[in-house]
């Protein structure tokens, strides 16, 4: 194969992971127009149109769907194998690609990143935020960080956090207005900030539980989102009562007084954060110098005394 040839089926992989041509040149450091021309030439090349554009979206055609299905093994398997020829020279180099929950990315990872680089600074991380159940396979990512109960069944899984305990918060000026819910029953009564969830666009059904009784709670409100960070700015502007992980943000404002927990005794615990990886891919070592890091373990070249403070 031409070099051009292999330019070509690698920047129409990139397209289809990404669903954008935007994206998919920013990832190969080339402009739009130059990306769209390549994949002109292959299409020409192949003779056969491989993707279906939009303004708004792109998306394989039938042939483009059968191409990337046979290639994209292809370049996982040249992956790893530059990755283990880096390995047996003793380097840790080249990029990660992780998929991760804004959770994870907010609390775990960006801590962390300066002492990362500083141990390996010819590592790129490729960090992608996404609050949907992404395929990593297909998205050609080396691992996922996700809320242990949503895990694929054949994934390694490494855990990074304890469970997260999930609460119900309001400002002092919203529950002075309407009052306090004193069961989850109460909250129809009540203006509810929304989650959205990312993989069907469903609303997310509140959970909670008390003496072994566990169950269920539309709600209703002024706000949909799926970003925690405008939902608690909801709540904490008196639009409502947010429903979210404790330590996204939530346990500081409750130190502040500008949000009160409610239901408190209704509250459950969700399993904690975990990074995962097909149990069929070779784990680089670049990977499990990502993991140690994550975990606060001593990475090379980098004092255990710059370590961040481990969350709880």
């Amino acid at each position: 194969m031409r070099g051009s040839e292999f330019a070509e089926l690698k920047a129409f992989a990139a397209v289809v992971e990404r669903a954008s041509f935007a994206r998919a040149a920013e990832h190969l450091g080339v402009s739009p127009s130059a990306l769209s021309q390549t994949i002109r030439q292959l299409e020409g090349r192949i003779g056969a149109r491989l993707l279906n554009r939009t303004t708004r979206s792109v998306a394989p055609t039938a042939s483009g769907e059968r191409l990337y299905g046979r290639i994209a093994p292809l370049f996982r398997e040249m992956a790893v194998a530059v990755a283990e020829a880096s390995e047996s020279a003793g380097q840790t180099t080249g990029t990660l690609r992780i998929n991760t929950l804004g959770l994870a990315a907010r609390t775990l990872i960006a801590p962390r990143l300066a002492r990362f680089h500083r141990a390996y600074p010819d590592v790129v991380l490729d960090i992608v935020v996404d609050d949907a159940l992404a395929d990593i396979v297909t998205g050609r990512f080396d691992a996922g960080i996700r809320v242990g109960g949503r895990l694929e069944k054949d994934m390694i899984a490494i855990r990074l956090t304890p469970d997260l305990d999930m609460v119900a918060v309001a400002s002092p000026a919203y529950l002075a207005r309407h009052g306090t819910p004193r069961s989850p029953a109460d909250l129809h009564g009540h203006a509810c900030i929304n989650w959205r969830l990312q993989m069907d666009g469903r609303h997310y059904r509140w959970e909670f539980e008390k003496r072994g009784k566990r169950l269920e709670v539309a709600v209703d409100g002024p706000v949909v989102t799926n970003h925690a960070d405008v939902g608690l700015a909801a709540a904490v502007n008196g639009l409502g009562i947010a429903y979210h992980f404790e330590r996204d943000g939530v346990a500081e404002l409750l130190a502040q007084g500008r949000l009160v927990q409610v239901l408190a005794d209704w509250s459950v615990s969700r399993p904690g954060l975990f990074l995962y990886y097909p149990n069929r891919q070779h784990r680089p070592a670049l990977l499990g110098a990502f993991i140690d890091c994550l975990l606060d373990k001593d990475l090379e070249g980098v004092p255990r005394k710059t370590r961040p403070a481990r969350p709880a």
